[in-house]
């Protein structure tokens, strides 16, 4: 059998984006020994593509808001099956972290006496994104690295973890092979952080990148953790669609809350057309009241363009289903029209969408300050993930914790855009802080060298196979992805998500005889075969909780089943692992919020 190298840790962080970074900070703060791996290069992460802003109640646009609005708006959102407990923190919290964040070095667009910018965006009641232009997440992660960087933190880069670790019933650490050179690592560690991103690689049309492949919440499913809401997932309205090898691109929810707007192909503004009832109160009845909201008049109502993503997503794809889409296959997005309202609207344009103005001038030769963006739906967000303690961010595993897009429970069934970079902040603190603790306050881990062993002859076993490259990985994962898109996605069936499990077992098959060749070394079709096993396993979880869940709620919505369930509004679905190795579902009842929450909520209307 192959060597392995062994790192010792008091807390291993698997994940470096702005959740990771967070966590390996508070923990490397207290003087434990902290390791943090990551799939890519450090700096490459999904917090980069966060363009909008994070959201935090500080007031400094509109006096109105407060933690109390957020956490509200939150769970609004999330259609009240959130973890009101996530919710809460990250809403009384959100505030301190950003002030800290910008403490340490992080640069915002600042109001005219000098405070914090913050701009209006989907679901929010009042402007509540502070931003960096539509550069936010690469300056949190610019700050973040800049900052942890000196904290003595271990960073291993290019390194996929294959397994977790456990003695008995407690995580003990992870088996990895650093993807230069296909040698084995083993990292032993008293605690274990999941901060991995999300699964959009699972479908065909995503903003992710190659990374988000479901790792972590493939490795703690196989550790024996709870995954929970793995049905919600967030299909960001905007993306580009055009031309092909830029589609699914996100396009910043910030051009709509610049004052974008969305139209058909026959000029249109279709938005109008389906305000749901919970938001008509707060919802412009016309272009010249949502025109003024953009402008900061306190008094009028939002733009229907700035609905939750969910119903923005299935607004578009109705126009295009019904023939009035745009040439390829979107509608048009439109922030030029803003010239008809503002002085040096051209300025105005670049200086607050700098990378949309790049971006579509240099991928679609497009000018957005003169012409209008084609853009539709495109995987973003998974709502669903490790399920964990509200406080301490552990999972069912101890000491095992998950935060950023790896946990799940704040969102409920959608998240409002912004809330990702503010969750990563608050959640990503404290889930380094307690499980810095947990390793200070629990003994040493042993770790199994035998299954060490079996786990590097699992991942070496593609290259004893066969190669058969009219069905080998890249084939197996486009197979997935079309499955996926097609069946499991924004408008949902359950005779086709039965159908998307009969193809994910026979894809599991496939998989599990498939073969690569050439070395170990910079070898991306082995890479390729190690990831289907979590996107295998992360396609089964979200398949099979859709198809239990019985309603539309959030980014669910099914064809079969358009109403919310009064009865599923007191459930989430958790997904583990049974003893017999397959997967199973469970309905478990959500927790009774307390009635000073409940009172929030009534009062927030």
């Amino acid at each position: 059998m192959t060597e392995h190298e062994i790192f010792e840790h008091d807390v291993l962080v698997i994940g470096a984006g702005g959740a990771g970074l967070r966590a390996a900070i508070e923990a490397s703060a207290t003087g434990l020994r902290v390791g943090l791996v990551c799939k890519s290069m450090l700096g490459k992460a999904h917090t980069v593509m966060a363009e909008g802003g994070v959201a935090a109640a500080l007031a400094n646009v509109d006096d109105r808001d407060n933690w109390r609005v957020h956490f509200s708006d939150t769970m609004r959102g999330g259609q009240y099956i959130n973890n009101w407990r996530m919710a809460e923190i990250h809403a009384k919290e959100a505030p301190e972290r950003v002030r800290e964040l910008e403490a340490w070095g992080a640069v915002f667009d600042r109001t005219k006496d000098g405070k914090i910018l913050q701009r209006n965006f989907g679901g929010h009641k009042y402007p509540r994104l502070a931003h960096v232009g539509d550069r936010t997440g690469l300056e949190m992660i610019r700050t973040l690295q800049d900052h942890g960087i000196h904290q003595g933190i271990d960073v291993h880069m290019e390194v996929t973890v294959v397994l977790l670790l456990k003695d008995g019933n407690r995580v003990s650490g992870a088996v990895a092979y650093d993807r230069e050179r296909g040698r084995f690592r083993v990292f032993h560690s008293k605690a274990v952080v999941l901060a991995t991103g999300g699964i959009g690689r699972a479908f065909e049309i995503t903003s992710n990148s190659w990374e988000y492949t479901g790792d972590g919440h493939s490795l703690a499913y196989h550790a024996g953790a709870d995954l929970i809401d793995m049905e919600f997932i967030q299909f960001h309205p905007t993306g580009m669609v055009w031309p092909p090898s830029v589609r699914g691109i996100l396009v910043t929810e910030g051009v709509r809350g610049e004052g974008g707007i969305l139209q058909n192909s026959e000029g249109k503004r279709f938005m109008f057309e389906d305000i749901p009832d919970n938001y008509k109160d707060q919802t412009a009845a016309g272009p010249e009241e949502g025109w003024r909201y953009v402008l900061g008049d306190k008094e009028a109502n939002r733009p229907p363009e700035l609905l939750t993503r969910d119903h923005v997503a299935r607004c578009i794809v109705r126009e295009i289903k019904e023939g009035r889409g745009s040439p390829h296959g979107g509608v048009f997005l439109d922030i030029a029209w803003i010239k008809e309202k503002m002085k040096n609207a051209k300025d105005h344009i670049k200086k607050k969408l700098p990378s949309m103005y790049h971006q579509f001038k240099q991928l679609a030769d497009i000018d957005i300050t003169k012409e209008p963006m084609e853009v539709g739906p495109t995987t973003h967000y998974v709502m669903g993930g490790v399920r964990v303690d509200g406080d301490t961010q552990m999972s069912t595993v101890p000491g095992l914790f998950a935060c950023g897009e790896s946990g799940a429970g704040i969102n409920g069934a959608n998240r409002l855009g912004g809330n990702s970079l503010s969750d990563l902040l608050v959640l990503g603190k404290r889930a380094g802080e307690y499980a810095a603790k947990y390793a200070s306050e629990n003994g040493e881990t042993s770790i199994n060298n035998e299954e060490v062993e079996a786990a590097k002859l699992e991942a070496l076993a593609p290259f004893d196979r066969q190669c058969d490259c009219s069905d080998g990985t890249y084939q197996i994962q486009y197979a997935l992805q079309k499955s996926m898109q097609s069946q499991v996605g924004i408008v949902r069936k359950g005779d086709e998500m039965e159908k998307a499990l009969e193809d994910i077992a026979d894809l599991k098959q496939k998989a599990a005889t498939v073969g690569v060749i050439g070395n170990r070394e910079y070898n991306p079709g082995w890479h390729t075969a190690l990831d289907l096993k979590s996107l295998l396993t992360v396609s089964e979880a979200v398949a099979l909780s859709a198809i239990e869940r019985k309603e539309s709620r959030g980014a669910q919505f099914r064809e079969d089943y358009q109403d919310k369930s009064e009865e599923w509004a007191k459930y989430n679905n958790v997904v583990r692992r049974g003893p017999d190795g397959s997967m199973q579902i469970e309905r478990i009842p959500i927790p009774e919020m307390p009635q000073e929450l409940q009172d929030i909520i009534k009062e927030m209307g």
